[in-house]
């Protein structure tokens, strides 16, 4: 019977802890700013003392963008903390993962004020349309990729529960209305813009306030 007794024990490397007050901070900083630059696109505009109320209204571009991103960042960070209030712990890989979302949120100013833009013209305004669509998608992407490592490695606290299932649903649906309002803009560029705005509401509002 061969002797077992010499043969060097493998030992799992550990895995350090972090905790996650200083990674939530960081994240809600990010989210908070890339908000707050969406008004520096709202310029008040110049030479219009006859007609300053038409000058406003010609403004409704900027308006409509700014409220479209307005309403999708809040709809990302609603889902960034229903992960990030479920870890107990945090490890490197997801320190580092969790800066793929905020990534893509400090961009999303950028795509916004392009669609401002060009909102009312034509091929422009369909680039505008892919430029920010695929921004949004890439961040749902990383969302959905930092969600799923927590869930792997076991980060959050408890079990898999109903807010866990209906978050997972919310994401997959934001990808796929994403894509097809990129496929949407393409054709009909304003109604892709609406499409937007109303996707991000649809995911903001709870799920049992719909259902009343």
């Amino acid at each position: 019977m061969a002797d077992n007794t010499n043969r060097p024990v493998r030992v799992e490397p550990h895995r350090r802890r972090y905790g996650t007050d200083r990674m939530k901070a960081l994240s809600d900083g990010v989210f908070a700013f890339a908000i707050t630059l969406l008004v520096l696109d709202l310029v008040v505009p110049s030479g219009s003392g006859r007609d300053l109320v038409g000058a406003v209204l010609q403004l409704w571009p900027h308006y409509l963008a700014y409220v479209v991103s307005f309403a999708t960042i809040g709809a990302m960070w609603l889902a960034h903390t229903a992960i990030t209030d479920r870890l107990d712990h945090a490890d490197s890989t997801f320190m580092r993962l969790n800066l793929l979302p905020l990534l893509f949120v400090a961009f999303l100013p950028f795509p916004t004020g392009f669609l401002a833009q060009y909102v009312n013209s034509e091929q422009p305004e369909r680039i505008a349309i892919l430029l920010y669509g695929g921004a949004v998608v890439l961040l749902i992407v990383a969302l959905a990729v930092v969600r799923s490592y927590a869930s792997r490695e076991g980060l959050f606290t408890g079990e898999a529960d109903a807010g866990d299932r209906n978050l997972d649903r919310r994401l997959l649906i934001g990808l796929v209305g994403y894509l097809v309002l990129i496929g949407i803009g393409m054709i009909f560029p304003i109604t892709g813009v609406f499409g937007f705005l109303a996707l991000a509401v649809f995911i903001i509002v709870p799920l049992r306030v719909r259902r009343a």
